[in-house]
């Protein structure tokens, strides 16, 4: 695990050949993460997540492991889940004040893109589930 890499320690409650369910445990080391405002898994007590199963890791149910996530994706996250949205918000309002809508017309339009920035991120949402890839390791 490199230095930068964002993990959380959980428990297997689940293995199957497609996917391994973990339940990420809370920890009080998430309060110091540098990440902990944006990262979902800081906010709760109790996360359940699938990860497609590692048919070389030899893991069971109840078993205590690591899960990790590359920083640089969960950095990826934070931009196309806050900052792209809220650049897209304030461009959305400015342009249309400016093209002269009022201001009423401009914050529901505003809305709408954003609103529309997260349906197009629901659309693909396979896409960009692949590309976020958590690993699994056992805690010694």
């Amino acid at each position: 695990m490199a230095k930068e890499d964002i993990s959380h320690k959980g428990r297997i409650l689940s293995v199957t050949p497609e996917f391994t369910t973990v339940q990420i445990l809370s920890s009080s080391a998430c309060s110091s993460c540098h990440a902990a405002g944006f990262c979902a898994l800081g906010d709760s007590t109790e996360k359940i997540i699938e990860l497609p199963t590692d048919p070389y890791g030899f893991f069971e149910s109840g078993e205590e492991v690591e899960v990790i996530l590359k920083a640089t994706a969960g950095l990826k996250a934070v931009w196309l889940a806050y900052v792209a949205p809220l650049a897209l918000l304030m461009l959305t309002v400015l342009v249309m004040i400016k093209t002269g809508f009022g201001e009423l017309v401009s914050a529901f339009s505003a809305l709408g893109a954003v609103a529309l920035w997260y349906f197009v991120l629901w659309l693909f949402r396979k896409k960009l589930r692949n590309q976020y890839v958590f690993t699994i390791r056992k805690i010694r």
